[in-house]
């Protein structure tokens, strides 16, 4: 969900009011999916590289979520969406983790969407730490090292419970991935465009998802 501070910096405000913004929009397209037949959606909040950010920048985020995840409870689960946290939470403050694991638990059984948020996310860290559990395991007796596969190392993840994504979309015109989903994102799609993340409406979500649907994917495979 690129751009928030560029947009903000656009109509004369700081970069807070961006990200104010940027998490109104996640409502509409949260609540858009249904309609748009997407069971599954991913937003990258808060990357692990984004604590190089100023104090106050970082702080802002951190009592923006706390207060998103409040002002927000009710109403995702009365959408009935299901809401899950990717991301090494040891550095986040503990109210914030405690509404996360209240927001989780509170929304497990909701079936129409489900939702899952980044936050202190990186998919290199990710990849890390699902070697450091799988290294304990094997030497722990828990796992054969022999066994270990691509299945394996999937099934230590953060995403270990959800389904590789099919596509991907990169708002603001930046064209890179910066380290999202990194293992998990292997053959998906990919849709950078120049929209910045306040102004993604549903009508060009849209438009992006019936993009993907004209795509021919193989998989690496030839089509017959």
């Amino acid at each position: 969900m690129d751009g928030n501070g560029r947009w903000a910096t656009q109509q004369g405000k700081p970069r807070l009011f961006g990200h104010r913004a940027g998490a109104k929009r996640v409502r509409e397209i949260v609540e858009s999916c249904p309609d748009l037949g997407v069971k599954y959606l991913t937003i990258f909040a808060f990357s692990t590289e984004n604590w190089k950010r100023t104090q106050a920048e970082v702080a802002g985020l951190m009592m923006l979520f706390r207060r998103y995840i409040t002002k927000e409870t009710q109403a995702l689960n009365e959408k009935n969406v299901r809401v899950r946290f990717i991301g090494d939470r040891v550095r986040l403050d503990k109210k914030l983790q405690t509404l996360m694991d209240e927001l989780e638990e509170l929304t497990k059984d909701n079936t129409s969407v489900n939702l899952t948020i980044a936050i202190n996310y990186g998919g290199r860290d990710e990849v890390a730490r699902a070697i450091k559990d799988i290294a304990r395991d094997v030497r722990d007796g828990k796992l054969d090292a022999e066994g270990v596969n691509e299945g394996t190392l999937s099934s230590y993840l953060d995403t270990m419970v959800l389904p590789d994504p099919d596509l991907v979309i990169r708002t603001s015109g930046e064209a890179r991935i910066s380290n999202f989903l990194l293992w998990q994102s292997a053959y998906a799609e990919y849709e950078f465009i120049d929209t910045l993340w306040p102004d993604f409406t549903r009508d060009i979500f849209s438009e992006v998802l019936d993009r993907f649907n004209g795509r021919d994917r193989r998989f690496g495979a030839v089509k017959k």
